[in-house]
């Protein structure tokens, strides 16, 4: 018995050790050893502070700090995130010249976490390892790691050694570096000892062809992705066994190559890819289908943005692509004809079909599509069909589409509906239909045309249940909202009703929906107040846009309750009253646009507490207050905050000081408010800033010289006080795009430097004091394209280099914000549908808008229609010689003005190659000669002057464009003659008569006009007012026309 007792006594002792040991796995806290290896780490990841809850003190629980994971159990860490923790966000360093940030990383600092299974180190600039201190030292450590991300940095083959020795790995992503594929012995081949790997990414690098050789022996791997390289020639080059040989690969990415022919040949070692990507090389003509039959398990094959005509058998002739367990097929933005669905139709499992931007034209007969019985989604949208037997309707072509949708009523599987920009037609009344399938996506904007003033919804609308997703933007469908969707569709999460005609107030179902994650109903005509229920209704709601309607009263207090609620916009409305406080402070909200609407009060110091918000819009309200009396004391400055427009409101004072400490600042508009006194020196400590928009202020004095140290693009200056020469603030800042100093009192030339401003495109120096010479350093600006120098004061000749400039299309003229497609949450082809590339919300609403005189009006610009303008106005100056016949060179200009100068000379006939020009004004100066007939041949001309020269002769043919020109294009030139002048060309007296007699009178003849007209405004006052009045005229025309030629325009002329 004693051994019995003495059995059960060591027992206990082993359940007691066993306890004892659990009670230290299960520490609420992490490891000290691994807390203070983090902090080791954090100098070196903590850029913008960004590991600001890594913190120095004892006992605090690493577990719990930004981008660490630990295991639940034992406390240790299991995934470190240090994505882009070097570096800003998004790469924001220029991707060529990662070199000069590049850095060398000891990676012994990760010994400490033994258990580590995830590192992502991914857009760092690491440009490789210490000497010795390399990955391959963490090999016997850390025998867990199964994922590692080094993408986005600065790495090559030299790396691949010490890579090679983590054996343990599953994962490994090398996207985005600078490999080469180099065939040393430290090359790709040596990641063949990674025995587990089954998930390599290689995309973005500078690879060649050699690298499938190198892959050839990793029998683990499942998944390769070798996108975006530099693999060219022949495609059937990678079926030789010896190239590529990975039995288990089921995924294999190829797109954005140089592949260029139409044979595909795959070996059958490759029987278990699933997946084959092609998208975006070269092959075109017909494909051979032999070539892919070995790949009998593919279920996705991907051959989109190649020029792909047919698919052919090369063997027998055969057009037949037999691949029977393919699932889902794209064959976007190829050359396929209708005939490719007799190709396709052995593809019986086929789910997914999309075969848009091709060249489909004419009828599709429904028989061709019977074969897939199975399809699920069938996208033939942009392309040229006219007509289908049974009525099918896809999106973007010319179809006539019932809106009950009875062509597809028996379509028992049919789940998603993409059917836009076609038309829709109403039935007979008595046709009902109620159809078999039950919708998961339905898409159908801009489908009504303008021949109905209004239209109800689809009828078979009514009759869905599973809706997860519905757009019906931008149509003309009227009534009240139609609520029943949300009531009829519980798992709906997506409500997109954009641009249409529902009036009424907002009304909501009756029951709450807690899937609703996005609701636009934006420019439409509703009214009353935003219900204050609307959070009840939807909890869980990110997304709400009620913009560009009528809504009117409080913003709903409840709206600042919503934790999901990250996007909200109210704008263009007429809400009044105050902003919640809590609604810009709320941590879950990234974009609030409240834009012009009726609201007021205080927002500061409010905006100085917003941690979360990313972009806030406050501008055209009616917000005051003085924001440099603002106590910044007790706030803590925003590190989130990245674009602020508190434009036209009331806010008064001299410009904020503490602006310069909310550092991360991107884009900042305080334009139309009262401020005044100088530009703070505290705005040279927004190095990220690359937008400000400071017009019509107050402001006075000069522009800080430390501006020059900005990286700023984007700069508006216009309708203050500004004084002095041209700011040297702006010396040599080759980021800038847009100079808008128009309207200041500006004085002095254009200095030499204006040569150093790089990618300068637009320069306005409109309505300012600047006198000397149009500098010809503004022919080195490759970049401008929009140029406005007038009413000012300069002389001089127009420089002859100014033809040289090729006034390209600059989409850096405009600002660019990410536009995000909404993601459903479910499984299956919903998710896949997620991104349907119909409808866009922006990242950001700021807007960069150029005002730029044209066609006789002052015009705004923006969007891209910015992109394209381009324009020269030098008018109202004193500009003398004559007009450069190089100017011609100018083929992409829109407008050119040149008005009120002194300019001498005749019109350059080479103005007969200005083929994109839609404004030309030449009117008030002393040209002479004729206008050349050429002209004619400028058939985009819209508005044309020539009034007030000396130009003689018959005026142009009036055909095309001419013959849309009237008698004030040419007034105020004595010796033209024509049709419109009502003087014909074979009566007029010749300019040496008038000469002849002009020179007989003499000076005393003059003297005794201008007598004359002296004595009779003297005594009339009818005709003092008239005079007074063409004065008045005058000045506002040109501020800077002389009395002088005033009068020889006015009283010679007439």
């Amino acid at each position: 018995m004693e051994w019995k007792w003495y059995l059960w006594f060591i027992r206990m002792a082993v359940m007691l050790l066993v306890l004892e040991r659990c009670s230290w796995c299960t520490t609420d806290a992490c490891l000290e050893h691994e807390r203070i290896a983090l902090l080791h780490l954090k100098p070196f990841f903590n850029y913008r502070n960004q590991l600001q809850s890594w913190v120095e003190v004892k006992g605090s629980d690493c577990c719990k700090w930004e981008r660490v994971e630990c295991n639940t159990t034992t406390r240790r860490l299991i995934q470190l995130s240090l994505n882009s923790t070097k570096w800003e966000d998004n790469m924001e360093y220029v991707m060529d010249n990662r070199n000069l940030n590049a850095w060398y990383l000891n990676a012994s600092m990760f010994l400490p976490f033994e258990e580590l299974k995830r590192l992502y180190l991914s857009g760092n600039v690491i440009g490789g390892s210490l000497e010795n201190e390399g990955f391959g030292k963490l090999s016997s450590t850390l025998s867990n790691l199964e994922i590692l991300n080094l993408s986005e940095n600065y790495l090559n083959d030299s790396i691949l050694l010490s890579l090679s020795e983590l054996s343990s790995l599953r994962y490994l992503d090398l996207s985005i570096n600078k490999f080469e594929g180099s065939s040393h012995l430290r090359g790709f081949q040596l990641l063949s000892r990674l025995n587990n790997l089954e998930t390599l990414d290689l995309s973005g690098n500078s690879l060649k062809n050699t690298i499938l050789f190198h892959m050839r022996n990793i029998s683990s791997l499942k998944t390769l992705r070798l996108s975006a390289n530099q693999l060219k020639g022949r495609l059937d080059h990678i079926h030789d066994g010896s190239q590529l040989r990975p039995t288990n690969l089921e995924e294999l990415d190829l797109s954005g190559n140089l592949f260029r022919n139409n044979t595909i040949s795959f070996p059958q070692g490759l029987s278990s890819l699933k997946s084959l990507t092609l998208y975006n090389n070269h092959l075109q003509g017909s494909l051979d289908t032999i070539g892919l039959s070995n790949l009998t398990n593919l279920k996705k094959l991907d051959l989109s943005g190649n020029q792909i005509e047919s698919f052919q058998s090369f063997k027998d002739g055969g057009r037949k692509l037999e691949l029977t367990h393919l699932e889902e097929l794209n064959l976007d933005g190829n050359l396929f004809n209708t005939s490719v669905f007799a190709s396709l139709n052995k593809l019986s499992n086929l789910k997914s079909l999309s075969i848009r931007f091709n060249q489909l034209k004419g009828s599709i007969d429904m028989k061709d599509l019977e074969a897939f019985i199975n399809l699920r989604k069938l996208d033939m949208s942009y392309n040229e069909l006219k007509d289908l037997v049974i009525h099918q309707d896809i999106s973007g072509n010319h179809f006539q589409i019932p809106l009950s949708f009875a062509p597809f009523a028996n379509l028992s599987n049919l789940k998603a509906l993409l059917s836009n920009e076609n038309k829709m037609v109403t039935e007979p009344s008595f046709y009902t239909s109620i159809p078999k399938f039950q919708l998961e996506v339905i898409s159908l904007p801009k489908c009504i045309t303008s021949q109905q003033l209004s239209c109800k919804l689809p009828t078979f609308l009514y009759y869905q249940y599973d809706l997860r997703y519905v757009d019906l933007s931008h149509n003309n469908f009227s009534g009240t909202v139609p609520t029943w969707l949300l009531e009829n569709n519980t798992k709906l999460e997506d409500l997109i009703l954009k641009g249409n005609s529902f009036t009424g107030p907002l009304t909501l179902p009756s029951a709450p929906n807690s899937k609703v994650s996005l609701i636009d109903i934006s420019q439409n005509k509703l009214q009353g107040q935003i219900p204050t229920n609307v959070c009840s209704h939807f909890p869980h709601l990110s997304h709400l846009f009620l913009s560009k309607n009528a809504f009117e009263g409080d913003i709903p207090p409840c709206l600042s309750g919503m934790k999901d609620l990250s996007i909200l916009d109210l704008s263009d409305n007429q809400l009044s009253g105050r902003v919640p406080e809590e609604l810009i402070t709320k941590n879950s909200l990234t974009i609030l646009r409240l834009s012009n609407n009726n609201l007021s009060g205080h927002v500061l110091p409010v905006i100085l507490n917003a941690n979360g918000l990313s972009k806030l819009y406050l501008d055209g309200n009616n917000f005051s207050g003085e924001m440099a009396n603002v106590d910044v004391s007790i706030s803590e400055f925003p590190t989130s905050l990245r674009e602020i427009n508190l434009g036209n409101n009331k806010f008064y004072g001299n410009l904020p000081r503490w602006m310069g400490n909310v550092s991360f600042l991107k884009r900042l508009a305080l334009s139309q408010n009262g401020f005044e006194g100088s530009i703070p020196m505290e705005f040279c400590n927004l190095n990220r800033l690359e937008f400000l928009d400071l017009s019509e202020n107050n402001l006075f004095g000069s522009i800080p010289s430390c501006f020059n140290t900005l990286n700023i693009k984007h700069v508006h200056l216009h309708g203050s006080r500004l004084s002095g020469p041209l700011p040297i603030a702006f010396y040599n800042i080759s980021s800038l795009v847009t100079l808008d100093l128009r309207g200041n009192n500006l004085t002095g030339s254009i200095p030499k430097w204006i040569g150093t401003l790089s990618s300068l495109s637009v320069l306005l120096l409109k309505d300012n004091h600047f006198h000397g010479e149009v500098p010809v350093q503004l022919c080195k600006l490759d970049s401008l394209n929009i140029i406005d120098l007038s009413q000012n004061m300069f002389s001089g000749i127009i420089p002859s280099c100014l033809g040289n400039l090729t006034l390209s299309t600059e989409t850096n003229k405009i600002l660019t914000d990410s536009k995000i497609s909404p993601r459903l949450t479910g499984d299956g082809l919903v998710k896949t549908l997620g991104a349907l590339g119909n409808y866009y919300y922006p990242e950001g609403y700021l807007e960069e808008v150029i005002e730029f005189t044209t066609k006789s009006g002052f015009l705004s610009y923006e969007g891209n229609i910015l992109t394209y303008m381009t324009g020269i106005d030098l008018s109202c100056n004193n500009l003398t010689g004559h007009i450069p016949p190089e100017l011609g060179n100018l083929s992409e200009i829109y407008s050119l003005n040149l008005s009120h100068n002194k300019l001498t000379g005749v019109i350059p006939s080479s103005f007969a190659k200005l083929h994109q020009i839609e404004s030309l004004d030449l009117s008030y100066n002393n040209l002479s000669g004729e206008i050349p007939n050429q002209l004619v041949e400028l058939n985009s001309l819209e508005v044309f002057s020539v009034a007030y020269n000396n130009l003689s002769g018959s005026i142009p043919e009036p055909k095309a464009q001419f013959g849309t020109f009237i008698e004030n294009s040419y007034e105020g030139n004595l010796f033209l003659c024509g049709a419109i002048l009502h003087k014909s060309c074979s009566k007029t007296d010749s300019p040496s008569t008038i000469s002849t007699l002009s020179e007989y009178k003499g000076e005393d003849g003059l003297i005794v006009v201008l007598l004359t007209i002296f004595v009779v405004l003297y005594i009339n006052q009818y005709w003092r007012r008239v005079w007074f009045s063409l004065i008045g005229k005058c000045i506002t025309t040109c501020r800077y026309s002389n009395v002088g030629n005033f009068l020889t325009y006015h009283i010679f002329k007439q």
